[in-house]
């Protein structure tokens, strides 16, 4: 695998206006601009989440037949899409049952907006622990960090975490309309007689590509693609119909790696782990992704040890294993204050959701794992 380190050239350049307008808050206070990069990404003029915790909002849960907060403690790591003329955003929720990280049950809610600014939840959630076939892997963490996509036909797919609270699977979901969901359970339970269902997997970023004002899932070479996080890595697997995925593995029958974490001094050297769907340009594939530092960074912005920042990296538009081109430094990071403490106490601009609105790029984080952000980029 090549794990040389560089930057392209390219020009230095401040925050960037959207629609003529400088917003107070920028992505990053200066970087540098690569061609093939998307952005950059600048925050809403306050600065602020578009979504917080709600300690009203009541469901009755299908599994205790209880009434639960389902919103209660945090709102983050949200997945995105643009459809007939709004822009959709599907949220992590986590109730009031948990003490810490990871203990909650969580549960996916539904926000929508006509403007890009602001945002409408639903009262209940869309997407939840139901008995039946998967509780077992999803009862009683519950269903978290969606990501979401579409297929030419025009069907959602939902990739996200299932979690027993003892191992994390990546599962997939479909629907028509955002709201009624088909579960198809783990993505690797069939693959290599089911070798991989009980792997810790999580994080299924698909490969897609704009049409239009459409982003929808792109075959290359006869096949579906998508990145995948295990073991503190990224790797990757193949579909034939979005549901059903096979992970790639090296000549040595193990897990290809294709984005590792990097070597110590850098914003991703303890963790690099799949953002929003992976995006097919003309220059490669550009995928989103999140890195965790491990110490003290040598170039960049100085980033306390185990905080999130979010990174770009292109493969090669043929071939989703080959990486081209990863720059040193992030291209977002944690500057709010809210962003850099919270739940996660160490900050994280945890990126899972990009969508394609009123041509602009719409980026959607979850800060400090607490609130859910956005930031904005000219097309």
């Amino acid at each position: 695998m090549d794990r040389k380190q560089f930057v392209a050239p390219g020009r230095t350049t401040g925050a960037a206006a959207i629609d003529g307008k400088r917003p107070a808050r920028a992505g990053a206070a200066r970087t540098k601009t690569i061609p093939w990069q998307i952005g950059p990404f600048v925050r809403p003029a306050n600065g602020q989440p578009i979504l917080r915790p709600d300690k009203q909002a009541m469901f009755r849960d299908p599994i205790t037949q209880e009434p639960v907060c389902w919103k209660y403690s945090h709102v983050f790591n949200p997945g995105a899409i643009a459809w007939n003329g709004k822009l959709y955003v599907l949220f992590r929720a986590e109730d009031t049952t948990g003490r810490g990280i990871g203990q909650y049950t969580s549960r996916l809610g539904l926000a929508e907006s006509a403007d890009g600014r602001d945002f409408t939840a639903l009262p209940r959630p869309v997407f939840y622990p139901q008995p039946g076939r998967w509780e077992k892997y999803e009862w009683p963490g519950g269903c978290e960090d969606p990501r979401i996509v579409q297929s030419d036909d025009d069907t959602f797919i939902l990739t996200y975490t299932m979690w027993d609270h003892k191992i994390a699977r990546l599962g997939v979901a479909t629907s028509r309309d955002l709201i009624h969901w088909k579960r198809h359970g783990p993505v690797f339970r069939k693959a290599f007689g089911g070798r991989f269902v009980d792997l810790w997997t999580k994080s299924g970023a698909i490969v897609t590509q704009r049409v239009g004002d459409r982003i929808i899932a792109a075959k290359i070479n006869g096949k579906y693609w998508m990145y995948w996080h295990a073991d503190d890595q990224t790797l990757l697997a193949h579909s034939e119909d979005l549901l059903h995925w096979s992970p790639v593995l090296d000549t040595a029958g193990k897990l290809r790696l294709v984005l590792p974490k990097n070597k110590p001094g850098y914003f991703d050297s303890r963790l690099t782990e799949p953002g929003p769907p992976a995006l097919l340009t003309p220059e490669g594939i550009v995928l989103f992704y999140n890195g965790m530092s491990g110490g003290h960074i040598k170039r960049g912005p100085k980033i306390p040890p185990r905080r999130y920042s979010a990174g770009q990296a292109l493969f090669a538009g043929n071939d989703p294993a080959h990486l081209i081109q990863r720059p040193v430094q992030p291209f977002f990071r944690p500057q709010e204050s809210w962003e850099k403490t919270g739940q996660y106490k160490a900050g994280d601009t945890f990126i899972e959701g990009l969508a394609w609105f009123q041509d602009k790029w719409f980026l959607f984080y979850g800060g400090a794992d607490t609130e859910v952000g956005m930031a904005m980029a000219k097309g």
